[in-house]
């Protein structure tokens, strides 16, 4: 396997940087540009923006703060957030990022995915998969978390990837937030039944949580989010240590 990735994720609202749990009871947590600038600086392989409000909106996402962001940073940068077609895709590339994140217009209209892989390449499209617990394993929600879909995010997962998407975002909403450690069974049975790199996201608290992920799952990258914000582990300290357990890591 290659060198594992790890990347900061900035959710964005109403112009700021924001978090909370389990996607809910957000809270402040800084400028988007100023942020994105430090994670670059830190070491961070990537940077991920997320408009998370914007399908809820029904609006576009933001993109003379996108514009404001890639100015900032020299990683690879990721955005999503109120897009629903090729057209959104080139605007936001125009902007400059260099990949895009898809997940409730994709489930609304799987053919998207099909359409936004022809013009601009799979490797443009990191699908998220928003999961939660459910009886007959992790049902797939979209909306940021308001609307169940009754689909199962396994079953999502591979139809994605025949569809060409080029990486999966994975997120669970049950450890979202917490900082309880990452869901390693849904990561496991995710990254076991495709063939796409994995980003494993939602519930980063310690640096042991992201050496318990590398150690006993194959996802390919971590995300997370108020950890760095809040200075609560540094992404070089992070690094590190991954380096000491003999995960490779970018420095």
């Amino acid at each position: 396997m290659s060198a594992r990735r790890i990347i900061a994720c900035l959710d964005i609202k109403d112009g700021r940087t924001v978090k909370g749990v389990n996607f809910a009871t957000l809270r402040d947590a800084g400028d988007p540009v100023e942020l994105a600038a430090l994670y670059a600086k830190q070491g961070a392989d990537e940077l991920v923006f997320l408009d998370i409000s914007a399908t809820v909106e029904k609006r576009k996402t933001l993109l003379g703060l996108v514009e404001q962001v890639a100015r900032a940073v020299n990683i690879p940068f990721t955005v999503g957030g109120g897009i629903g077609g090729a057209a959104d895709v080139e605007a936001l590339l125009a902007a400059g990022a260099d990949k895009v994140t898809l997940n409730s217009a994709a489930v609304r209209n799987p053919a998207v995915i099909n359409e936004i892989a022809a013009r601009f390449g799979s490797q443009c499209i990191v699908l998220a998969i928003d999961a939660r617990k459910a009886s007959y394993g992790w049902e797939v929600v979209i909306d940021g978390g308001r609307t169940d879909t009754g689909l199962n995010a396994l079953t999502w997962a591979k139809e994605v990837e025949k569809r060409g998407a080029g990486e999966i975002l994975l997120t669970s909403m049950d450890c979202d937030g917490t900082k309880e450690g990452f869901e390693l069974e849904l990561t496991r049975q995710i990254e076991s039944a495709i063939n796409l790199p994995l980003i494993a996201s939602g519930g980063a608290g310690t640096i042991g949580h992201f050496l318990e992920l590398f150690g006993l799952s194959g996802a390919d990258a971590a995300l997370a989010a108020s950890v760095f914000h809040f200075r609560e582990i540094e992404i070089l300290d992070l690094k590190l240590e991954l380096q000491r357990a003999d995960i490779e890591v970018r420095m």
